[in-house]
């Protein structure tokens, strides 16, 4: 039902999540992320409270893993949940309950974790992982990206996906990037990489209005002079 990667850049210190799904809107349920202290996908049976639950407790300076296992052992029905976690270090964490559905897996790399259920197979979270570490040095938007392409290239979910989403944090209080595609017949993966494409290229002018508005760039459009 579901696949995901969270991540870490190492050179700037952003962390990401990138996550696709056969449900509706999965970007608004399961990625988690707060600047200078972690991400988390929850997902499986979906408990969004874990997200911030796990921030929260990540911020008050406990490990992923025990940050993961007090969210976990406050909420119950742990045996439903599967979830992955970075922190601003990039240590990481993950869990996968007995309940989970389908053919799934969780596999931590170099500065990230990918996990999934409903899968074609394991070796759809394997490749997410190498993908993500082959493409060391770029974008960590990109990085992402590119694991959940490997993802698709090795089979995928078992059935079709329709939602997709993909979600960057840096050093500002607001999300750097958050993009999502809630519903698509086909391919919201796809769809998603035309929004980033679209995206990138605006991304830094973004915060420079935000920060600086004398240094904004004009778009062009009425009123923007």
């Amino acid at each position: 039902m579901t696949f995901s990667i969270v991540g870490r850049c190492a050179e700037t210190g952003q962390l990401g999540i990138a996550i696709s799904s056969s449900s509706i809107a999965v970007g608004a349920r399961c990625p988690w992320l707060r600047a200078g202290v972690g991400a988390v996908a929850t997902q499986n049976i979906t408990l969004p409270a874990l997200g911030p639950d796990i921030l929260d407790l990540l911020d008050a300076g406990l490990a992923p893993l025990a940050a993961m296992d007090r969210a976990l052992a406050s909420n119950g029905f742990s045996q439903y949940r599967q979830l992955a976690v970075i922190d601003s270090q990039g240590r990481t964490a993950l869990f996968t309950g007995s309940e989970a559905l389908g053919v799934n897996n969780a596999v931590a790399g170099e500065q990230c974790v990918a996990a999934g259920n409903l899968l074609a197979g394991p070796q759809v979270i394997a490749a997410m992982v190498a993908a993500f570490e082959a493409h060391a040095g770029e974008p960590l938007a990109d990085r992402l990206l590119a694991a959940m392409n490997a993802a698709v290239a090795a089979g995928g979910e078992a059935g079709p996906v329709h939602s997709a989403a993909l979600s960057v944090v840096s050093d500002l209080l607001w999300p750097l990037v958050d993009l999502r595609v809630d519903w698509a017949e086909e391919d919201p993966l796809g769809e998603l990489g035309k929004l980033w494409s679209a995206y990138r290229p605006q991304m830094q002018d973004y915060v420079t209005r935000a920060l600086d508005p004398t240094q904004a760039p004009s778009y062009g459009v009425p009123g923007d002079e």
